[in-house]
């Protein structure tokens, strides 16, 4: 019975495609597109296929990225390690230092109350931030906990403090 309604379907589906009308330039938005185009000669009408990747688009941060948004402080950069590994191994310029286990409380805090806590400026929810800690790990969590919050323009650095020292030592 339920093969029997499958070969129904499997036949009804393509003669719907073929004789409904397709409107032109609908899209979904997410996602990248491929379009590709198929003639149907039979009624003279076209048909668009699209297909889309539900891969997002990259949170990643290279260093050259850091740095000119650092420079142009375009973003507001956020290292999540802990306060005595910043005194212990050294801190990005320009980084607010906002622990993991502090990120999803302190990006609900006052702007007032973050810049007395923090030393620096909140982010506000559509401000780019990027996040870093000392290998990417904990910066894609502090993306995902940013995310959850409703920031929207959220990436981090993953190769964090570790790329940062070599990379700024072979300059």
């Amino acid at each position: 019975m339920a093969l029997r309604k499958c070969w129904r379907i499997t036949a009804f589906v393509p003669r719907l495609l073929w004789k409904s009308p397709v409107q032109p330039e609908v899209s979904v938005t997410g996602g990248r597109s491929s379009v590709s185009y198929y003639v149907n000669t039979h009624q003279g009408t076209e048909l668009q296929l699209r297909s889309f990747s539900s891969e997002p688009p990259s949170t990643d941060v290279t260093y050259e990225q850091l740095k000119q948004v650092l420079a142009d402080r375009k973003a507001v950069v956020i290292d999540v390690r802990e306060p005595w590994e910043l005194r212990e191994y050294g801190f990005i310029p320009g980084a607010v230092n906002v622990p993991l286990g502090q990120v999803n409380t302190a990006l609900q805090l006052d702007p007032e109350e973050f810049r007395e806590k923090f030393g620096g400026e909140m982010p506000r929810q559509t401000d780019n931030i990027v996040f870093t800690c000392l290998a990417g790990i904990r910066s894609k969590t502090a993306l995902d906990t940013a995310t959850s919050l409703g920031y929207k323009v959220v990436q981090h650095y993953p190769g964090g403090w570790q790329d940062w020292v070599k990379r700024e030592q072979n300059k």
